[in-house]
């Protein structure tokens, strides 16, 4: 069976390449760079070739070819610029092949191009640089509908798995700081688990000695670590849950449970902190705008 969508709408290709769908109705029309199918009710639509060709088309217009030089070029010709395009300076180019490789179910394309970033920069660089902003456009691309939940889970998972072979290469070295433990948890009903795997990566990196739980993690459960360990920094990701509604019985109850009177401390990431009254919190639970100031406080 063909999961693979091979149809896309003028919106849909807005979303993917960031032109607008005017834009492309003119450089359909002016110089001929697509040619759209049409539905029994005259609608245009565009196959897959057509989008790969018009993420091409856009990394060199975005690299200062004009639109008019581009149009005179054959599709190979157009393929083979883009290719010659460097990582380091084309993030967008790169982001544009990571959606193609989405859209297809393509990991031979991921890997072949991770491994071509490998070469330029670090893999901190890699996750802030690429898979951050290819997270966030992959998340808008569901919310419109132009990709399927399969496509993005596909793509999550395979940066899920670079985050733990890098993670992988620090765990078996001698913690170096071992005077704290880390503890990375999501709460109940939160998946969303890339942010703190990467942050495990970066402490694990650093020599902390880590506790990673992952997600839908009960408060009760925690309460198991209190009992073995003197200093814990818990460490958690609010994406969609708690809610605003009950974020804030949430962090009462863990307050209460698990850091009162102790050497114990809770840091929050996430969008939900933005649900958080800073005023009332108590000095043993703090939020982080960015995994970068969240991994320099530790």
């Amino acid at each position: 069976m063909n999961n693979i969508k091979n149809e896309f709408s003028i919106k849909d290709l807005e979303h993917l390449s960031g032109i607008k769908a005017h834009t492309i109705r003119i450089w359909e029309k002016r110089y001929n760079l697509f040619e759209p199918n049409r539905t029994e009710t005259n609608i245009r639509t565009y196959s897959i070739d057509s989008l790969q060709k018009l993420l091409n088309v856009t990394a060199l217009y975005n690299n200062g070819y004009k639109i008019s030089k581009i149009s005179q070029l054959s599709n190979q010709e157009i393929l083979d610029k883009a290719k010659l395009l460097t990582i380091s300076s084309n993030e967008d180019h790169i982001l544009n092949i990571f959606k193609i490789a989405t859209i297809n179910f393509d990991k031979a394309l991921f890997i072949n191009t991770y491994k071509k970033l490998e070469t330029e920069k670090s893999f901190s660089e890699i996750f802030h640089e690429v898979f951050m902003p290819l997270l966030e456009e992959i998340g808008f691309l569901w919310q419109t509908k132009t990709i399927t939940p399969a496509q993005e889970h596909f793509i999550s998972e395979l940066i899920k798995q670079k985050i733990l072979v890098n993670t992988e290469k620090y765990q078996s070295a001698d913690v170096s700081k071992n005077e704290k433990v880390y503890a990375l948890f999501l709460p109940d009903y939160e998946i969303h688990e890339l942010g703190l795997q990467y942050v495990n990566y970066q402490l694990t990196k650093e020599g902390f000695q880590t506790i990673y739980l992952g997600g839908s993690v009960p408060l009760n459960s925690l309460k198991d670590l209190v009992k073995n360990y003197d200093y814990i920094e818990f460490i958690t990701y609010f994406t969609v849950n708690p809610t605003c509604e009950n974020i804030d019985s949430y962090l009462a109850e863990f307050h209460t449970e698990l850091l009162d009177n102790s050497n114990h401390h809770l840091h929050i990431l996430g969008r939900q902190t933005d649900c958080i009254d800073l005023k009332t919190l108590p000095k043993t639970i703090k939020t982080y705008e960015s995994i970068q100031n969240l991994v320099k406080a530790m």
